[in-house]
């Protein structure tokens, strides 16, 4: 059973067979018929987000609202007795309280994983430092299942930062499930790292490419997942300078691409994809993030629905 298995929250893409990600993607497929509802009522979703969010946040708290429920929380840490030296155990033990389930972003790798140790009630990670943000990977697919409608004999590009980006790292876990063809796209220092390399190839038996020049291989894509460069994780600012501009997708690279292929990205860009290519119907990150709302009204509905 799908409650049982997800009794403690939505944690790592590695928790998830192809039979999980199908069933959410039913799910999710329903939730965008059903604009409102009552089903969720009773229920209290904390949204405790220690790093700025918009997208995952509201998405989050707009799903509750749609299905009736109540939201709580905070924005950062600042506002919050973390600030104070509370730890992030007895922040988790003391909110569970007051909510039917947390929604937890945070800088530190594995916070989520180590919250759903103290608590009784289901965790969701919305994004641990620089080490996954399932949700987010679940709603590509759901992204990628509404407009493109296959998996299997995909020829899926992942580019930009796959060292620090955690939505790939969740993202490529998933796709595991499935026979794709994933090419890693990325600069020599922004690799996906071994860990996940590893996962993929010797525990999964996924073939992949790692290659820098996304040119040579755009013609036989039918998904590009591009990404932003992320400032944030990164120690070395001059590192960073480096490589910050290493990607920027033009129109003449859309041209070049097939007649179905689609344009991800999980927001926010920042010089990566420029504003004249939202126009073009192979450009579908907006509705990316409208398929985050189905989505996240289909995981809550089925971790707190009676």
């Amino acid at each position: 059973m799908i409650k049982d298995k997800f009794k403690k929250g939505i944690i790592s893409a590695r928790d998830f067979s192809r039979e999980d990600i199908e069933y959410f993607l039913e799910k999710g497929h329903e939730m965008i018929s059903i604009e409102s509802s009552d089903l969720l009522k009773d229920k209290i979703l904390a949204t405790l987000f220690f790093e700025p969010s918009t997208r995952t946040r509201l998405s989050f708290e707009s799903a509750m609202h749609r299905l009736g429920g109540k939201v709580i929380g905070f924005q950062t840490e600042k506002v919050s007795s973390i600030k104070k030296g509370e730890s992030l155990a007895d922040t988790i033990r003391t909110v569970e309280n007051y909510s039917d389930c947390i929604v937890l972003r945070h800088s530190m790798e594995g916070a989520a994983k180590l919250a759903s140790r103290f608590a009784k009630i289901p965790i969701i990670n919305a994004g641990s430092g620089s080490k996954e943000h399932p949700t987010q990977a679940l709603l590509d697919l759901l992204t990628i299942k509404e407009e493109v409608g296959l998996f299997d004999g995909l020829n899926m590009g992942i580019m930009g930062d796959l060292k620090y980006g955690r939505t790939v790292h969740s993202l490529a876990m998933l796709l595991s499930n499935f026979n794709i063809n994933i090419y890693f796209i990325s600069p020599e220092e922004l690799k996906m790292r071994s860990r996940y390399k590893d996962y993929l190839f010797r525990q999964r038996e996924v073939k992949f490419k790692e290659i820098t020049n996304y040119r040579k291989i755009l013609n036989i894509l039918d998904v590009l997942y591009m990404t932003r460069i992320q400032k944030e994780r990164f120690v070395d600012m001059e590192e960073y300078e480096r490589v910050k501009n290493f990607y920027v997708f033009s129109e003449k690279d859309l041209e070049n691409t097939k007649d179905n292929f689609r344009l991800l990205h999980p927001l926010p860009r920042i010089n990566e994809i420029p504003p004249e290519i939202d126009k073009s119907e192979k450009a579908i990150y907006f509705k990316q993030t409208r398929y985050g709302l189905h989505m996240r009204k289909a995981i809550l509905a089925e971790l707190l629905s009676e």
